[in-house]
């Protein structure tokens, strides 16, 4: 029984031939659909796998002077880029990218960590401006490394040694806290963005938009080809300032060798015609990626080289803010007639106070308030702020823009502080001593202003009280639909004019001799101002300090001058850190006032047209005797030596200038 053969019966061996039969057609039938039916869309997928989209970064766009000059440029360089649609492990990879394009290892694989939220088709930007060896590699290392790709960029190209570095700004790559807000949610990480000054301001405007090329890449990410299609990128818009170049320059080289700060604007418009902030730093430090050490450098400097002191430095004005108090004395119908002895001071509220004279062993006698301008008499002002009050102080100086900010379109302005009674008790919860508005009657005590502010109201007063909103860029000159940062509206103040030339012909005695300011004059021009000098500690602390305190913490020095004194065509705000002495100050805004009207005073061949340019490579020459004296370097945009040539000349700062009260 068990050694007999069982036979397979046909019926199952007929079901088995018939499912082989089945599984055959099924396979046949799913070829014959890939291959026929569906050709087309996964022919589409692959070629979409073959596809790379590379992106086109667009420029920025340049920054103009008012008569068209160019400030800001830009050149071409290279970017190292790491593409992560290849299969390569990057991380493997890091050393040898490291070693190629001298970097750290550890800083690629930091970098490739950052993006890693990031979509996978976005490439990451590994290395700015690199050098020709740096490129040579990237190009050698193809096959090697596919996932290292190189693009070409536009970076900035600004003036050498910090020539209107915190007017312009500098660019920098978008940071992670940026990111996080919602002025920068729609950036992303790699884009250069504007980070201060006129290119954070209008960095919309200034900013392009980056365009994108397709590539066709075989299966190790090497680029086999291009593809027809490309969206072309569309660079940013020109930016045009209200500043001048050659104003600029003046200013420039009257500050050069000492801190503080120049504002010159236009008080019958509000456009700002130049600003100084010093020390200062290169922006094209900052152009591809600052260093760390240098960074650090700047931000740990005691002498605030990133801070716009035109704008940002809070500080007292000093006996610049007499033209305030006589306005407020005149229009109160106070100082009229109001004559005071100066004896080298007098007592208030129990407490002796001193007038500057006394240092020069000397007293001033009788004062009226013209006398009391332009020998800046302490004892009259005191004696004013007595009658006053503080309360019609500061309201006078808040009406003139004093302790708020004026709402120029630059970046991060400050508001300065105007004491009042609310003042006190809504910051220190303590009420006002009569005694405290003395000190505040010569621009002392708690009251603190900036250049920007000081020279809008000095303005506005010689103006006839019409004060304006001081603006960099002009709204006319803006693209359609395009809105700027800030609009040139006015208010206006209504001063007797009786009053008005009162305070300005002993704004002009400032200048002239017996006046505080009498080495500034300058012969045929109609220069007014006053000077000022304001303590930077109190004399109870010097005392204390002794010889260091002598040394380390000088009085700063003021000056607020216009030209002519009755309606002016210009304002120039000088501040000098530890200057001592305004007359120093006013020597140093006397050089911008000079170059200003000497300008004005040439012949309409001689000046800058108003439709030229300076394209790169082109110098600006200096025409006249006259520049030749004022613009004695040469201040020069240099690209670096490894791109091509490119270069925009300017006349520069050459001369160290002295200091003055």
């Amino acid at each position: 029984m068990f050694g007999r053969d069982e036979k397979v019966s046909s019926v199952r061996l007929t079901a088995v031939q018939y499912i082989i039969l089945v599984v055959f057609l099924f396979l046949a039938y799913g070829l014959w659909r890939l291959q026929v039916v569906q050709s087309e869309f996964y022919s589409a997928a692959a070629e979409k796998n073959m596809i790379r989209e590379v992106p086109i970064l667009a420029p920025r766009g340049k920054i103009l002077d008012r008569e068209g000059r160019v400030i800001v440029d830009n050149y071409p360089s290279f970017t190292a880029l790491l593409l992560r649609d290849s299969s390569r492990n990057i991380s493997a990879d890091a050393d040898l990218i490291a070693q190629g394009l001298h970097m750290d290892a550890k800083e690629v694989r930091d970098r490739v960590r950052r993006f890693a939220s990031t979509p996978q088709f976005r490439p990451i930007y590994l290395k700015e401006d690199i050098t020709p060896d740096e490129l040579a590699f990237v190009e050698s290392h193809r096959n090697e490394l596919p996932e290292l790709d190189t693009i070409m960029a536009h970076r900035r190209l600004y003036p050498r040694n910090g020539f209107m570095a915190h007017v312009i700004g500098y660019v920098g790559e978008v940071s992670e806290d940026m990111l996080n807000q919602p002025q920068w949610e729609l950036y992303n990480p790699g884009d250069v963005v504007g980070k201060s000054g006129v290119e954070l301001q209008y960095n919309n405007l200034l900013m392009g938009k980056n365009g994108s090329r397709q590539v066709v890449v075989n299966s190790h990410g090497k680029e086999m080809g291009r593809q027809k299609e490309e969206k072309p990128a569309e660079p940013g818009k020109q930016l045009k300032l209200t500043i001048d170049v050659d104003l600029q320059i003046a200013a420039e080289q009257a500050l050069e060798g000492r801190n503080g700060a120049i504002v010159a604007l236009d008080p019958r418009t509000g456009e700002i015609l130049a600003m100084v902030s010093r020390p200062t730093y290169d922006p094209n430090d900052f152009a591809v990626r600052i260093k760390k050490g240098e960074w650090s450098k700047l931000v740990n400097d005691d002498d605030h080289p990133l801070l716009n002191k035109a704008i940002q430095a809070q500080l007292a004005p000093g006996s610049v803010f007499k033209i305030i108090m006589a306005t407020a004395g005149l229009q109160e119908g106070i100082a009229q007639d109001m004559k005071v002895t100066c004896n080298g001071g007098a007592s208030f509220y129990g407490r002796y106070f001193k007038c500057w004279v006394v240092a020069e062993h000397r007293v001033h006698g009788v004062v009226d308030i013209s006398k009391a301008i332009y020998q800046s008499c302490d004892v009259f002002f005191y004696t004013l702020a007595e009658r006053l009050g503080i309360e019609r102080i500061a309201k006078y100086a808040t009406m003139f823009g004093l302790g708020q900010k004026t709402g120029v379109d630059l970046p991060q302005e400050v508001s300065g502080v105007m004491p009042s009674e609310q003042w006190k008790i809504r910051n220190f919860k303590q009420k006002w001593y009569a005694g405290e508005t003395i000190s505040v009657g010569i621009g002392q005590g708690a009251v603190a202003v900036t250049p920007i502010q000081l020279a809008r109201a000095i303005g506005a007063i010689a103006s006839g009280g019409v004060v304006r909103r001081p603006h960099i860029t002009n709204p006319t000159d803006f693209p359609p639909n395009v809105v700027p940062a800030a609009a040139s509206d006015e208010v206006k103040i209504p001063i007797d004019p009786k009053n008005w030339e009162i305070i300005t012909d002993a704004m002009a005695n400032v200048v002239n001799p017996g006046g505080t300011a009498a080495l500034s004059h300058l012969q045929g021009i109609d220069f007014a101002g006053k000077t000022g000098s304001a303590q930077t500690i109190s004399n109870a602390l010097k005392a204390k300090l002794g010889a260091m305190g002598k040394g380390k913490f000088k009085d700063n020095g003021w000056f607020a001058g216009v030209e002519p004194r009755r309606n002016p065509e210009i304002v120039v705000c000088t501040l000098l850190e530890e200057g001592e002495h305004g007359y120093l100050a006013a020597r140093t805004a006397a050089q911008v006032i000079k170059a200003y009207v000497e300008k004005q005073r040439r012949t309409p061949s001689k000046m800058a047209k108003s439709d030229s340019k300076v394209e790169i490579g082109a110098v600006w020459n200096a025409d006249t005797e006259a520049d030749e004296a004022l613009h004695g370097g040469r201040f020069v945009m240099d690209i670096p030596e490894k791109h091509a040539p490119l270069a925009v000349a300017a006349p520069g700062i050459g001369q160290r200038l002295g200091t003055n009260d």
